[in-house]
């Protein structure tokens, strides 16, 4: 296995999981947040969705995000299998491109985001991305179980 490979099914294993406590999560619980300050349910799908488009923008323009427009913006909600159709091409355009990266790319290409000044290699941030839909998913499980509900087997 590559590291594009192992990379690639990172990816792959972390959404699968994440759609089992996605589609797990009854509407009634949506839009519930556990403070003022927290993302709700709905809200955390879509900024995991709309997360890894902008990651991808940036990652393709090396930083420089310049006038970038999320499609997301001004969406409005509707729930969990229309969010996941929206983005669904935006994900295949991404799962596309990741296959076309060679293993020299992981530690060849930067990613410099002057605006918070941080360089980072390509590999670097391409695990930052998958940790963080895993972080979500996480909060997610933390949510299903305060509110007593069943939460999916997602280690199989």
């Amino acid at each position: 296995m590559t590291s594009i490979d192992s990379i690639y099914l990172n990816f792959e294993e972390t959404r699968r999981r994440s759609e089992l406590v996605w589609r797990s999560m009854k509407p009634e619980i949506w839009y519930w947040k556990p403070d003022k300050a927290a993302l709700s349910s709905m809200e955390m799908v879509r900024h995991v969705l709309e997360g890894e488009h902008l990651y991808h923008k940036i990652i393709q323009y090396r930083g420089d995000l310049g006038d970038y427009v999320s499609p997301w913006e001004g969406r409005t909600w509707e729930g969990i299998s229309e969010e996941l159709a929206f983005a669904k091409n935006y994900r295949n355009d991404f799962m596309v491109w990741l296959r076309s990266c060679s293993p020299n790319d992981m530690h060849t290409v930067r990613i410099e985001r002057k605006e918070l000044n941080q360089v980072k290699f390509l590999g670097d941030y391409l695990n930052r991305m998958v940790y963080h839909e895993a972080v979500h998913l996480g909060q997610l499980l933390g949510y299903l179980r305060t509110f007593g509900m069943e939460r999916p087997l997602i280690w199989d």
